[in-house]
């Protein structure tokens, strides 16, 4: 066997991961495996500006390929600590991401060296899992082993350190061809689980499937709808998957909870069956608490995860298996009903009455004049313009609180949110990862001015790799979410909450791409069209009215009596 370059090496287990692209920002711990990648012609590699944005790449691109984003940090210390929060996002999401990162040489270790830190044990918290590699001639292996890890299962981000001095050895490398690896069947429910599940449906009243990330990642939409579509039950989403079942489905719901919609999560709370797919039922959702999860209702919950199945809530039944599969072999097993027969006809009519007026009112509120612009007006018209297979990246806070319900999400996916890490900061850089991961798809990322401020040096980025995204940035001026909480529960003692911005959209052509200032009506659809038609990444700075901002963690703060 022919003696091989550690960088090297390095590429070809990559390649054998089936790695096309690499996001990275380059230093000198990892320059072998740089140096590596020039001759690589079948993977592109697209340099950050910082590597927390870099990690967020590699999430969204995950997300949307199903495969795990990579990011190569090149430096040791300062470098990889910037990962930790992009790792914490990516945990919380569980999204499958793989970083590789340099250590100090292994003589060096222990000394209080240069760029010396504990990298095992800063990313323990925020990963699935940390591996130090212990020779040279074990780096293929550890790389294709964090592959496999970080998309298995549950998946999560996986760190893989190796001292910087194994680069400079040869090793004998058998590397297996690219997608030598076998593929592995998703986990089903047995027949008698089934067919419990069956006969808990029948003896409903008022069943309603509550489904999240577990349909997204086994890109089960289809599977869903036809279990929904032939027992006749509304579908609802958990917080940041609304892009589950296309929003003009007829049995669409929406969101439950805070960050969902109140004809939701009525159906929600006047349920006696929740078949709960591929959810947690975690905090964003329920805040843990029955708000809108009657105490009444009997749970069946499936997982693919066995921890999660009645860890926030007492369940009827748990099920460790793919949400997916579950639910096309219900379908499978399962006699169809007809609308006008199900036992729930009643129900269903009402809940489609009030959807509809609850669109009448979005479409009312998103039709309003008044300047600064409101926020329903910028997601109205989105809905008009949007193409169908549009991708929507958002950030926490007002912005994203207010937006999650109301896009157009119609493809799966097509909705990439910081989830339950509730990241400011996450929207610009997911949304470059999700271009690159989709480049036929239009992605449009909707942030406010201080979110947008974090990551704005990553417009250089955007346009060096010609990532043609649309960044909308919603400037009122403020940090959101917190301002509304000192108006709403600390009467108006506004400290810190105010934010300065330049006219991002000058920065980005400055940059070198095309920007768009609006302040009235019309303005964000006629922009949007302008940009998906300009052929460069587009920053759209939108004035925003300042008092459209709402409290989010009410279960987290109490009111204030004004005589204070």
């Amino acid at each position: 066997m022919p003696k091989m370059r550690c960088g090297v090496a390095a590429v070809e287990a990559l390649r054998a991961a089936g790695v096309t692209k690499v996001f990275g920002l380059m230093g000198s711990s990892t320059l072998e495996i740089y140096d590596a990648l020039y001759d690589a012609k079948d993977m592109e590699y697209i340099g950050v500006r910082h590597e927390n944005c870099g990690m967020h790449m590699a999430d969204a691109y995950g997300r949307i390929t199903q495969t795990p984003g990579l990011f190569l940090c090149g430096q040791a210390g300062p470098g990889s600590a910037n990962m930790v929060l992009g790792l914490a996002q990516a945990k919380m999401a569980y999204s499958p991401v793989v970083a590789i990162t340099g250590l100090p040489s292994t003589d060096h270790m222990g000394r209080d060296a240069f760029q010396e830190i504990d990298q095992h044990t800063l990313f323990l918290p925020v990963t699935k899992r940390v591996m130090d590699v212990p020779r040279p001639e074990r780096i293929p292996e550890f790389i294709l082993e964090a592959f496999r890890i970080a998309n298995s299962g549950r998946r999560g981000p996986v760190v893989v350190n190796i001292p910087r001095d194994f680069f400079n050895h040869d090793i004998d490398a058998g590397i297996p061809a690219k997608d030598g690896r076998p593929a592995f069947a998703a986990p089903a429910a047995d027949h008698a689980t089934l067919e419990q599940i069956k006969q808990m449906i029948l003896s409903s009243k008022a069943p309603v499937i509550h489904a999240g990330a577990g349909i997204k990642w086994g890109r089960a939409t289809g599977k869903l709808l036809r279990l929904a579509e032939k027992l006749q039950i509304p579908i609802t989403n958990s917080a940041g998957h609304a892009d589950i079942a296309p929003i003009d489905h007829p049995l669409y719901a929406g969101g439950v909870g805070p960050r969902g919609n109140p004809v939701a999560s009525a159906l929600m709370r006047e349920a006696d069956l929740i078949l709960a797919l591929g959810t947690r039922l975690g905090f964003n959702t329920t805040f843990y608490k029955y708000n809108d999860i009657p105490k009444t209702a009997k749970i069946v919950q499936v997982d693919i995860d066995p921890v999660a199945l009645g860890r926030y809530f007492p369940v009827a039944l748990g099920v460790a298996a793919d949400a997916g599969a579950v639910a096309e072999a219900l379908a499978g097993i399962m006699a169809p009903i007809a609308a006008d027969e199900a036992p729930w006809q009643a129900r269903n009519e009402k809940f489609r009455k009030d959807y509809q007026e609850l669109w009448r009112q979005r479409e009312s509120s998103g039709s309003r004049t008044g300047k600064p612009l409101h926020p329903d007006v910028i997601y109205a018209e989105l809905r008009k313009v949007a193409p169908r297979d549009a991708i929507f990246t958002l950030d926490a806070g007002t912005t994203g609180f207010q937006a999650t319900d109301q896009l157009p999400c119609r493809t799966v996916p097509s909705l990439i949110t910081p989830l339950d890490c509730g990241m400011v900061g996450f929207s610009y850089a997911a949304g470059l990862g999700a271009k690159i991961a989709a480049p036929a798809r239009t992605v449009i990322s909707l942030m406010g001015d201080g979110g947008f401020g974090m990551t704005m040096g990553e417009m250089a980025t955007a346009v060096m790799h010609n990532i043609h995204t649309i960044a909308v940035v919603m400037d009122n001026g403020t940090w959101g979410s917190e301002i509304a909480y000192q108006r709403d529960f600390y009467n108006n003692r506004f400290i810190g909450a105010h934010v300065h911005s330049p006219r991002f959209d000058e920065v980005m052509k400055l940059t070198g791409g095309n920007g768009y200032f609006v302040t009235e009506a019309g303005g964000t659809a006629d922009a949007v069209k302008q940009a998906m038609a300009g052929g460069r990444p587009a920053v759209i700075h939108v004035k925003v009215d300042p008092e459209a901002v709402v409290s989010f963690r009410k279960d987290a703060l109490k009111k204030r009596d004004s005589a204070h």
